[in-house]
């Protein structure tokens, strides 16, 4: 691959930033369609965060993916920002239109749910309830995701209740809030859970909650990708449940903002997943 003086540019934001998987992604990506481009990390401090926003169209960029602690900076900063960031009160991906202006969105939701339906694809977010764990970023976007595909009722469970209620509040009806206590027997009936908390993940507590509840026909998703076995997808997989781990969500919301950037729609695949894996190890 050629990078010329017409190539289209792009990047990711944050601070640090040398723990991102992003450049590998999209640089995968650029190699393997032969993409004059190229994406660049950089290391922004946070006081910085909306001068480099602002900044991108003059140096241009084409945009850039935005890690923490820039995603609220990025939210506010944007002229216009789309429904997913709306409703998950941040922005991941910045889009440079054409006149100069910042358009914001966030694809957690879409990359949640493209890698769910992509492993799952018999699994039918219409029929049954979902039970959704956490509270946090990663939360709103499972919800969004879910609420948008057509779930029927979303059952939520955090260990701090209020911040389960707050959600419930901002997303609606659907979202019935579950006492902690109450998580395992609460499975009855859903088929699909997704743990969106960092229980489970390398260095953290696993995740206690009892299956047997839980029907057969369900899939159980872990956002966790480190370790990409956690216990939660053991578990789920030694009672014959199907397990969804959480690598997927990384690769497939990274999609919208390739696509937008450089003019081919990427295609996640075996090889990118064992790129990724290999930096994992």
């Amino acid at each position: 691959m050629t990078v010329t003086g017409k190539a289209k540019i792009a990047g990711v934001m944050g601070w640090p930033i040398s723990h991102s998987r992003s450049p590998l992604i999209h640089g995968h990506w650029l190699e393997r369609y032969g993409i004059d481009g190229a994406y660049i990390p950089f290391s922004v401090e946070p006081e910085n965060g909306a001068a480099a926003f602002r900044a991108l169209p003059k140096l241009g960029f084409s945009g850039t993916n935005v890690t923490l602690p820039h995603k609220l900076t990025a939210f506010q900063t944007v002229d216009i920002r789309d429904a997913a960031a709306e409703a998950i009160g941040a922005v991941n991906t910045v889009f440079v239109q054409s006149d100069g202006s910042l358009h914001g969105s966030n694809t957690d939701a879409p990359g949640l749910l493209a890698h769910l339906q992509a492993s799952a694809p018999d699994w039918d977010a219409s029929a049954t309830p979902v039970m959704v764990l956490g509270a946090g970023g990663a939360t709103r976007a499972a919800i969004f995701a879910l609420l948008q595909a057509g779930a029927p009722e979303i059952r939520l469970s955090n260990r701090t209740r209020a911040k389960a209620e707050a959600l419930a509040d901002a997303f609606g009806e659907k979202v019935k809030v579950i006492d902690w206590l109450e998580r395992s027997s609460a499975l009855a009936s859903c088929g699909l859970l997704v743990n969106t908390t960092s229980l489970g993940m390398t260095g953290q507590p696993a995740l206690n909650i009892v299956l047997e509840d839980l029907p057969g026909s369900a899939v159980v998703y872990d956002i966790v990708y480190s370790p990409l076995e956690t216990p939660l997808l053991a578990a789920a997989r030694a009672q014959g449940n199907q397990g969804v781990d959480g690598l997927g969500m990384l690769l497939h919301q990274a999609t919208p903002g390739f696509e937008a950037w450089f003019g081919v729609k990427p295609v996640v695949d075996a090889t990118l997943r064992d790129v990724i894996l290999a930096d994992l190890t």
